[in-house]
C-alpha cells in the first residue's frame, strides 16, 4: 500500500432504502482498487448486516470533494443534519451508476457536473420534481422545464490560445474552422472529458451527426493532440506544446489568478457559434430519495442561497446561476451578454451514452 492510501477498514457501509451505499471518511482519497472492493462487498450482499446506518442525506457528486466538502460541512452543522458522500471525477460514470442501480438506489441527490449526465438520468425516469419555489431564483434556461434539475453555476466552452504564439488575428470566427490547414498539429483537446462530450451532443442537435463526425474526423486528420482533461490541455498550451486549446473558461481563470504572467488567454467564438456552448453544473433529487427527500429539497435549496452561490463563484470562477450574485471573473463579459447557441439542456442527455461511441469512433478517444 502506497502512503497516503486510505485503509478498508476506513470504508463505510450503510443501509439506506433497502441498498447499501459506500462511502469514504471525506477527507480519505479511495483508491480505484479500494472502490472496486467495497462495490464487490456491497453487491455480495453486505446489505444484511443490519443497522440503519446514520446519514440523514447521501449525496453523489460529480464536482471534486475539495470543492464540495466545505458546503457540506457548513450544511451539517446549520442544520444538524449527517450527510454521507460518494464523490467522483466523472459525472457520466456517476449518473450511469445511478441508472444501474435503479429502484435499489441509494443515493439522495446528485451534483452533476455536466448537464448531459443529469439529464440522462432524467430521461431514465431516475429524478423527481422540485418545488417552483426552490427553482425560481434560477432562470428558465438554466432549469429543466419538469422541475427535475436546476443550475448551480455556469461554464461557457472556450478557445484558450498562447499569447506568444498566436496574434488576435490567427483566431477562428468558428470552432469549425479548427480543421482548416492553418490549425495543422496545433490543437489540443480533452475528448473523454464530460464537457466536451456535452459540447459533441450539442453539435449534434445544432448541426446533425454527419456534419459532426466530419468535424470530429477533421480535427483528427488534422494532426489534433488529445489530454487526459482541461488542465492538461491548458498546461500544453501554456508550454508551447499546442498553440489552442478547447476547454472552459474557468481553467484558464484559476490559472491567471495563480500567476498573471502565464501568456494563455480565452478567446470566445463568434455569436451562436457552437463552440461558445454554455453548460451549467446542476443538482437533482433522485427518486431513489424516498423519506429523506425534505432533507434533499433542504440541501439543494443551500446550493442556492447568496452565500453558497458566491462561494461557487469565488472557488470555481464560474457564473453563479441565482439571480442577485455576481461572478467573480474580469476578463469575459456578463453571462447574459454571450451570445451562445440555442439549445436545450434536455437534449444533451438524449444522446448521452451515444455521444462518447461517436467521438469513440472517430479515433479520438478510446471505446
Amino acid at each position: 500500500m502506497r502512503s497516503g492510501e486510505p485503509h478498508l477498514t476506513q470504508v463505510r457501509l450503510t443501509l439506506h432504502n433497502g441498498g447499501v451505499v459506500v462511502t469514504f471518511p471525506r477527507r480519505a482519497r479511495p483508491t480505484a482498487a479500494l472502490a472496486t472492493v467495497a462495490v464487490l462487498a456491497a453487491a455480495a450482499g453486505l446489505a444484511a448486516c443490519g443497522g440503519g446506518g446514520g446519514a440523514d442525506l447521501v449525496v453523489y457528486s460529480g464536482r471534486t470533494q475539495d470543492l464540495i466538502e466545505p458546503l457540506i460541512e457548513r450544511f451539517e452543522t446549520e442544520t444538524g443534519l449527517a450527510v454521507d458522500v460518494r464523490y467522483s471525477t466523472d459525472s457520466a460514470s456517476l449518473a450511469l451508476q445511478i441508472d444501474a442501480e435503479g429502484d435499489r438506489g441509494t443515493a439522495d441527490v446528485f451534483v452533476s457536473q455536466s448537464p448531459g449526465a443529469m439529464g440522462f438520468l432524467d430521461g431514465q425516469g431516475r429524478l423527481v420534481a422540485m418545488p417552483e419555489s426552490l427553482l425560481a431564483p434560477v432562470e428558465e434556461r438554466f432549469r429543466a422545464d419538469d422541475g427535475h434539475w436546476v443550475g448551480l453555476s455556469g461554464r461557457v466552452r472556450v478557445l484558450v490560445y498562447n499569447s506568444n504564439t498566436v496574434t488576435p488575428a490567427e483566431l477562428p470566427d468558428s470552432v469549425f474552422e479548427l480543421n482548416g490547414g492553418r490549425y495543422e498539429d496545433r490543437v489540443g483537446i480533452a475528448p473523454n472529458n464530460p464537457s466536451f462530450i456535452d459540447f459533441v451532443t450539442a453539435l449534434r442537435a445544432l448541426v446533425g451527426d454527419d456534419r459532426t463526425r466530419e468535424f470530429l474526423e477533421g480535427l483528427r486528420d488534422n494532426g489534433v493532440r488529445t489530454y487526459a482533461n482541461n488542465d492538461a490541455v491548458l498546461a500544453a498550451v501554456a508550454r508551447e506544446e499546442v498553440d489552442l486549446g478547447l476547454i472552459n473558461h474557468y481553467y484558464n481563470e484559476r490559472a491567471k489568478q495563480e500567476d498573471p504572467e502565464q501568456p494563455t488567454e480565452n478567446h470566445l467564438f463568434e455569436a451562436g457559434d457552437p463552440g461558445t456552448l454554455i453548460l451549467a453544473t446542476t443538482a437533482g433529487i433522485l427518486e431513489s430519495s424516498d423519506d429523506h427527500r425534505p432533507a434533499a429539497e433542504r440541501f439543494v435549496r443551500f446550493l442556492l442561497t447568496k452565500e453558497s452561490q458566491e462561494y461557487f463563484a469565488r472557488e470555481t470562477l464560474e457564473y453563479p446561476l441565482a439571480a442577485g450574485v455576481s461572478p467573480a471573473i474580469d476578463d469575459l463579459p456578463p453571462l447574459g451578454d454571450i451570445a451562445a447557441p440555442d439549445i436545450e439542456f434536455a437534449a444533451l442527455g438524449e444522446e448521452f451514452t451515444s455521444t462518447r461511441d461517436l467521438i469513440a469512433d472517430s479515433g479520438l478517444a478510446d471505446g
